[in-house]
């Protein structure tokens, strides 16, 4: 009898087949469902939202990952520890601006895509992958972390990158500390 961690990178890429698959037959079905893209953009980013604000106690107790001191060791994190676990991928991460709190994860691969060759006709605005910047945007939130998540580039729009962005909402040196009176 085989010992179980042997079969777990087989029983890993089954799951991720599976979830890819499914993902397609939802964003297939929003489209049947709603006329419009930014509709079926903004309910895969309420999704995605509902699954990263769940995720993230799952991702804290599985990565022993310690408390972060900057955005970019948060951003390190998501690209070389989150989506290692959960995607099998680690983008890499750039820094957009001088105030170190505009970021970007540029996807070489996107599982989410793997069997998608095109957007559907007529949905140029579809934001297929939406769900993960619910996701990122959720667990940020969770750790009291506010942030815009957007797609700059998609593969599936003709971009040579998958790239999403992410802008802190707030500087981590503004906390405010009042003595009680």
């Amino acid at each position: 009898m085989s010992h179980p961690a042997h079969r777990r990178p087989e029983y890993h890429k089954i799951n991720k087949d599976l979830f890819v698959l499914t993902y397609g037959a939802l964003v297939a079905q929003l489209c049947k469902d709603y006329e419009k893209d930014e509709d079926v953009n903004q309910y895969l980013d309420k999704m995605g939202y509902g699954i990263g604000t769940r995720l993230v106690e799952d991702f804290l107790a599985r990565s022993c990952v310690g408390r972060c001191h900057s955005y970019s060791e948060i951003m390190d994190i998501i690209a070389q520890v989150a989506f290692k676990m959960y995607l099998g991928i680690t983008p890499s991460v750039t820094c957009n601006n001088s105030s170190r709190n505009e970021f970007s994860l540029i996807l070489d691969k996107n599982p989410l895509v793997e069997f998608v060759e095109e957007l559907p006709a007529g949905r140029s605005s579809l934001c297929y992958c939406n769900l993960l910047c619910g996701i990122i945007r959720g667990a940020l939130e969770m750790v009291h972390l506010a942030a815009d998540v957007t797609f700059l580039q998609d593969r599936l729009k003709g971009d040579s990158v998958t790239e999403i962005g992410i802008t802190f909402l707030k500087k981590r040196d503004e906390k405010k500390y009042r003595r009680k009176k």
